[in-house]
């Protein structure tokens, strides 16, 4: 779905459709020893006990940049999270509006990550993700990071 948009030329011609308002979500993708941080969803959330990245939705007037920072802190306790942007897809859930997701390299951060908000936290190698029961707006990303196996 998306918003419509009227512009100067819209007078004289169609109207405009944009993705203005699209909620948009951020995705980290955290690395150590060769290993990826992943979380699995509380029983009582949508999609229960499903797998996913940390990470979570931009707020309004927030970068996704921005974003992955105060959501890493809230979900994991680390602070002062940067990265690059290495993916970026929109996803439909089924009955539900269109979302953008954006996947970032957590390349630096403060402190130690420990889990404050996921049923379970763990470090799997990459080469394992293909065996847990991801969010599905996750699986297009998962087919390029773990083609072997998903």
């Amino acid at each position: 779905m998306c918003q419509i948009v009227l512009r100067a030329e819209a007078r004289r011609g169609p109207w405009v459709c944009s993705n203005i308002g699209m909620t948009e979500v951020v995705a980290a993708i955290l690395e150590r020893e060769g290993r990826v941080l992943i979380g699995r969803r509380q029983p009582g959330q949508s999609h229960p006990l499903k797998w996913e990245f940390p990470g979570g939705k931009v707020e309004p007037g927030e970068s996704p940049a921005q974003a992955l920072s105060r959501e890493l802190e809230e979900e994991l306790g680390i602070r002062d999270a940067a990265g690059e942007e290495i993916g970026r897809y929109e996803y439909t859930y089924p009955g539900r509006h269109p979302i953008t997701l954006y996947f970032f390299r957590v390349l630096s951060f403060q402190g130690e990550p420990r889990n404050l908000i996921f049923h379970e936290l763990r470090w799997e190698p990459r080469e394992n993700l293909g065996r847990f029961d991801f969010v599905e707006g996750d699986l297009p990303f998962l087919r390029g990071f773990v083609p072997a196996r998903i």
